[in-house]
């Protein structure tokens, strides 16, 4: 796919994820014992031949940036491939990014310079797995100017969504942004059809567009409320389903937006289902990461004869359990679990240090936090409350290096 450019946008906030995102930009947010949210987007356009990526990152963007260098320095330059972060560069007077649209916009001399005749538009904080391959070959068979992704979801989860609807030919006509009351669609009253934040335009139809969208002074410069309306009333725009018949990837439904706690939580939790509906052992379709040199995890009697035992549940290189009980949890390497112990339905980031005798239940713990003996956390919500953030379902996030 030498023909096309892609644009990675990584720079949002993710306040909704905070404390997980104090200190670190959403897609760097780790993710199922030994991954990052990032890694997802990039490993689909790498198992799709998209080898020429700008990641476009803003806020609080040093743990990303490690991480490309650290865990995707995999592609030749000389070969015309590269994974380049790309900071702001200020160059409209000093401003940061307003908006989806703008944020590209600014990095329109990276456009200029490319020769590329295609550019893909991503976030880099969806959990999902897709070839992008099929939709790149239907937008250049419909000669779409626009093309974008979308999948159907229940009407009533529709509002957070771009709502699409489409004639019979596929083609977009009306785009609606978070709409209160989401159109169904014609042949499932159930369900509506929504955008994925999934793009793939023609070079020459978006440099158009977002330089006539900048001298907008009314815009909010996002391709959802500002764009894409603009360009079904005057381009061929048109849908493409997510996980049709096309794609080596095409039986896999699982898309998440990790935009929440809850949703965060319970995009980790599905891992451990039976069956996970996120299969991260198909072999054709790894996904890449970086990965500390640990040793692998091992279980250790304790002096007072608990053996270390782990239930359904996944567990990353380095983790010592000495003693301790995990059940349906997922932890991170360089974790340390001490005698007597107790994790249930939790997730648990790079080191960590699990006292003796401590009680852990429906918790996210952040990096590099100690926690003494005997603490509970996740037990009595009204006293966590008093010192953690809850989430609406009860999920208790002790942030980054938080000291008892």
């Amino acid at each position: 796919m030498q023909k096309t450019l892609t644009v990675i946008l990584a720079g949002g906030v993710g306040s909704r994820l905070s404390p997980l995102t104090d200190d670190r930009a959403k897609p760097a947010v780790p993710f199922g014992g030994k991954y990052r949210i990032i890694d997802f987007t990039l490993t689909n356009c790498l198992h799709s031949g998209l080898r020429q990526i700008l990641v476009l990152t803003q806020y609080k963007s040093h743990s990303l940036q490690k991480h490309l260098r650290d865990g995707w320095s995999v592609f030749n330059p000389e070969l015309g491939d590269y994974i380049t972060a790309v900071p702001p560069q200020m160059r409209k007077g000093g401003k940061w990014y307003e908006g989806t649209a703008d944020a590209i916009f600014h990095n329109m001399w990276l456009l200029t310079r490319s020769d590329a005749e295609y550019v893909v538009v991503l976030s880099g904080d969806h959990i999902y797995r897709m070839d992008y391959a099929p939709m790149l070959e239907q937008h250049i068979a419909k000669e779409a100017a626009l093309t974008i992704a979308c999948m159907s979801v229940p009407r009533e989860e529709a509002m957070p969504f771009g709502v699409i609807k489409t004639e019979a030919n596929g083609q977009i006509s009306e785009f609606i942004e978070k709409p209160a009351d989401p159109p169904s669609m014609p042949s499932d009253p159930t369900r509506s059809l929504v955008s994925m934040g999934i793009y793939i335009f023609n070079m020459e139809t978006l440099k158009s567009a977002l330089t006539e969208d900048s001298q907008k002074n009314s815009s909010s410069h996002d391709f959802g409320n500002d764009i894409i309306p603009e360009l079904i009333q005057s381009n061929r725009v048109y849908a493409y389903h997510f996980c049709g018949d096309k794609g080596r990837v095409a039986k896999d439904l699982y898309w998440r937006d990790v935009g929440t706690i809850d949703s965060y939580y319970d995009a980790n939790m599905d891992l451990l289902e039976p069956m996970p509906p996120m299969n991260l052992y198909q072999k054709d379709w790894a996904i890449r990461t970086y990965e500390p040199q640990f040793p692998p995890a091992r279980t250790v009697s304790s002096a007072t004869g608990n053996e270390g035992i782990f239930i359904n549940s996944i567990i990353a290189n380095g983790v010592i359990n000495s003693g301790g009980s995990v059940q349906h949890s997922i932890i991170s390497s360089d974790v340390k679990i001490h005698d007597g112990a107790t994790i249930v339905d939790s997730i648990i980031f790079d080191d960590v240090d699990v006292g003796e005798g401590c009680q852990l239940r429906k918790c996210i713990i952040d990096k590099h936090v100690t926690i003494p003996p005997y603490t509970k956390i996740g037990v009595n919500l009204a006293e966590d409350s008093k010192t953690f953030r809850i989430s609406e379902k009860g999920i208790v996030v002790v942030p980054e290096g938080y000291q008892f």
